[in-house]
């Protein structure tokens, strides 16, 4: 199973719809480390990307994904925009040429957005961030490309997961978090939390 350049679109407005309903959710964890703006920036961001998508009749799959970092990047500002705005726009660039989203694609997709993430924030995983959702995704969907979409994003989404309940247990070392010291033991990475809603929610349309 594969999806075209339309079907990726629809699939990242149920994203964008995602993470608009999960505001409160990724606010709440977000103040419980720190600022508590997390989840106003990803619905504000996930707004602008409904408004680029909504339109579009899309190339390519890389059109679809790289629209959807630039619009994150735009309208966001601070950390989290220029973060995620790097995962989508590092993604899609990853899939230039390829006429489907298929289980390499994704594995392109993550690994290309990791690397964009590392380099761009510093930050490794372990150390509290949407990185220790963000790498085991990645890992998993390197073994995952033999296998169907399905499969592979439900195997995505679940090390996502893995990779969020176990930021409970890291000390932050970036963020207002990082100020915390051991207070922030317990409780999850917003930007991990986002990771998860993003994941679940393409594994969702591609299982329909």
């Amino acid at each position: 199973m594969s999806l075209n350049a339309n079907q990726a679109r629809l699939m990242m407005l149920q994203v964008a719809d995602a993470i608009i309903a999960a505001e409160p959710m990724l606010s709440q964890a977000d103040r419980d480390l720190g600022d508590g703006d997390h989840g106003l920036g990803m619905k504000r961001g996930m707004e602008a990307v409904k408004a680029q998508l909504e339109p579009m009749d899309p190339a390519s799959v890389e059109q679809v994904f790289v629209t959807t970092g630039t619009a994150m990047m735009t309208s966001m500002g601070g950390a989290s925009g220029a973060i995620f705005g790097t995962v989508y726009r590092a993604g899609g660039k990853a899939l230039a040429g390829r006429p489907a989203f298929d289980a390499e694609g994704l594995s392109l997709l993550l690994s290309a957005a990791l690397e964009g993430v590392m380099k761009r924030g510093g930050a490794k995983p372990g150390d509290k961030t949407m990185i220790d959702a963000l790498a085991p995704a990645a890992e998993k969907a390197r073994e995952s490309t033999a296998l169907p979409l399905t499969e592979a994003l439900t195997a995505v989404a679940a090390a996502a997961e893995g990779g969020k309940e176990a930021s409970k247990n890291m000390i932050a070392q970036f963020g207002r978090a990082k100020t915390l010291g051991e207070a922030c033991l317990g409780f999850p990475d917003a930007g991990a939390c986002s990771v998860v809603v993003m994941l679940n929610t393409m594994r969702d349309f591609v299982v329909g």
